[in-house]
C-alpha cells in the first residue's frame, strides 16, 4: 500500500471514529501556529485527522523530506514550492501551495556594534532612512577596504533572502557585491549575531526579539514595511498527495481554517503563547512570543515597545482578500524577485511554475470561490512601484540588478 493511501489505525477517543495520519514537518517559529492549534485543539481530529508534528532546525531539511516524501505536508517557506517545481538548489519536484499559513512575522535585526556605527537610523520601520545609513556605511567600509557587511536569511529561496535584496536594492546596493548574504537556520540566528558573524539578519519571530533580550541585536525594520500583505509561509503538499488524497487536503484546509479563526481572536493569544513557548514546539519564553501575536515589539533592550498593527497575520481579509486563499499575483511577484537576481533564467519557465504553485483550485473547491471582485493582480512594495501581474516582465525590465559600487 503506497504513502498516499495508508490509513493509521487510531481512532478518535471523542468520535470512535479510524483518523487518517498525516506526517507535517514545520520549524520552530511562531507562524507554525496554525498547525499546533490544529493538532492541540482538535480542530484536525474533528476532519477525521492526526496530526504527526515533526520539529526540524532547517528549511533545507524540510524541503528534502517533502521533496522526496517523508512528509505529507510541510510549513514551508512562500518561495519554495516555487523554487521545487523549478529545480532551484535540488531536486525538481511539482509542489502546491493550497493554504497561505500567514502574512508578515519577519524583521531584520542588526547587531549592537553595527547599530552604533550608523548612529541616527531613524525610527523602527522606515526601510527608506535605515537604507540611506546602511549605504552610506557600506561605502565607508569599501573606502577603508574592509570586508562587505554579513547579513544572514533562512534560505536562499526564502522572502528573507528577497526582502532583504529589495532593501539593498532600494538603497542603491548590489546584495551581491556590496554586501554578502549567508544562510543561517532560524534557531541559530542569535548565536551567529552573538559570535559576531554575520552583522544583521533576517528571520521570523520570535528570534530578532530574542537578540534584543540577548542584548546583540537591535530591531530595526519589519518586512512588513518592505513588502506589505504578502505570504510568508504557505502548506506545502506534493501534487501527488492533492491527487490520490483529496478528502484527507480537504480536511486538513478545514481544520487549518478553524485554527487560524481560532488565532485571530486576541483573547486567545496567552494560551497560544504558553503552547508555542513549549520545548518541543519554539522553546522560548512565552513573553516574546506575545510580542509577535500582539504585534507589540521592542527594537532594542532599552526601548519602550512599538506597536505594529497587522505584525502578523493568520485569518480573515486583507488587501487582497482571504489571507489563507492562494493568490497567483504573490506566486509571480515571487519569481520576479527569483529572475532579478539571477535564481532562475527562464522568464516563462518561472512564471508558469508560479501560476502552478500558486493556483486557488483546492483552496476554493473546499471554500468557494471569492465572492465581490477585489484587486487580485498587484504586489505594492514600500519603493512606490506596483508590480502588476497581468504583466510580470514589465516590473522586472523596469527594476534591472543594481550595478556594485567599484573596488
Amino acid at each position: 500500500m503506497t504513502r498516499e493511501t495508508a490509513l493509521d489505525p487510531n481512532r478518535s477517543p471523542a468520535t470512535g471514529r479510524s483518523l487518517e495520519r498525516l506526517r507535517v514537518g514545520f520549524i520552530p517559529l511562531v507562524d507554525c501556529a496554525p498547525l499546533v492549534v490544529a493538532r492541540d485543539l482538535g480542530f484536525a481530529e474533528a476532519e477525521g485527522l492526526e496530526l504527526d508534528l515533526v520539529r526540524e532546525t532547517s528549511w533545507a531539511n524540510i524541503r528534502d523530506r517533502i521533496v522526496l516524501g517523508h512528509f505529507d505536508a510541510a510549513h514551508m517557506l512562500a518561495p519554495m514550492p516555487l523554487a521545487a517545481r523549478l529545480g532551484l538548489g535540488h531536486l525538481t519536484a511539482p509542489i502546491l501551495a493550497p493554504w497561505v499559513l500567514n502574512h508578515g512575522g519577519n524583521s531584520i535585526a542588526i547587531s549592537t556594534a553595527l547599530h552604533d556605527a550608523g548612529g541616527a537610523w531613524g525610527a523602527v520601520d522606515d526601510p527608506a532612512g535605515a537604507g540611506r545609513v546602511l549605504a552610506r556605511l557600506v561605502a565607508e567600509r569599501a573606502a577603508r577596504g574592509d570586508e562587505p557587511l554579513t547579513f544572514a536569511s533562512v534560505h536562499p529561496f526564502s522572502c528573507h533572502d528577497q526582502q532583504l535584496r529589495h532593501w539593498f536594492a532600494a538603497a542603491g546596493l548590489d546584495p551581491d557585491s556590496d554586501l554578502r548574504i549567508v544562510v543561517v537556520p532560524p534557531s541559530y540566528m542569535v548565536d551567529a549575531m552573538a559570535e559576531g558573524g554575520v552583522d544583521g539578519a533576517c528571520v521570523g519571530a520570535p528570534w530578532p526579539s530574542l537578540s534584543v533580550e540577548a542584548g546583540v541585536g537591535r530591531i530595526l525594520l519589519t518586512t512588513g514595511s518592505i513588502w506589505p500583505a504578502t505570504p510568508e509561509k504557505v502548506l506545502g503538499v506534493r501534487e501527488v498527495f492533492a491527487e490520490r488524497r483529496p478528502e484527507a487536503l480537504a480536511a486538513l484546509l478545514r481544520a487549518l481554517d478553524r485554527a487560524g479563526a481560532w488565532i485571530e481572536d486576541p483573547a486567545n493569544r496567552p494560551d497560544l503563547a504558553a503552547r508555542l513557548a513549549r520545548p518541543e514546539i519554539v522553546g522560548v519564553p512565552e513573553a516574546l512570543v506575545m510580542r509577535a501575536l500582539a504585534g507589540e515589539l521592542r527594537a532594542g533592550r532599552d526601548g519602550a515597545p512599538v506597536s505594529v498593527p497587522g505584525f502578523l497575520r493568520f485569518h480573515g481579509a486583507g488587501p487582497h482578500g482571504a489571507i489563507n486563499r492562494p493568490r497567483v499575483a504573490d506566486g509571480l511577484w515571487l519569481a520576479a524577485q527569483m529572475l532579478r537576481w539571477g535564481q532562475v533564467r527562464d522568464r516563462d519557465r518561472a512564471f508558469a511554475a508560479a501560476r502552478a504553485a500558486f493556483a486557488p483550485a483546492t483552496f476554493d473547491a473546499v471554500f468557494g470561490p471569492p465572492g465581490a471582485a477585489r484587486d487580485d493582480e498587484t504586489v505594492r512594495p514600500f519603493d512606490g512601484a506596483p508590480f502588476d501581474a497581468r504583466d510580470p516582465g514589465a516590473w522586472l525590465d523596469a527594476h534591472p540588478r543594481p550595478v556594485g559600487r567599484p573596488g
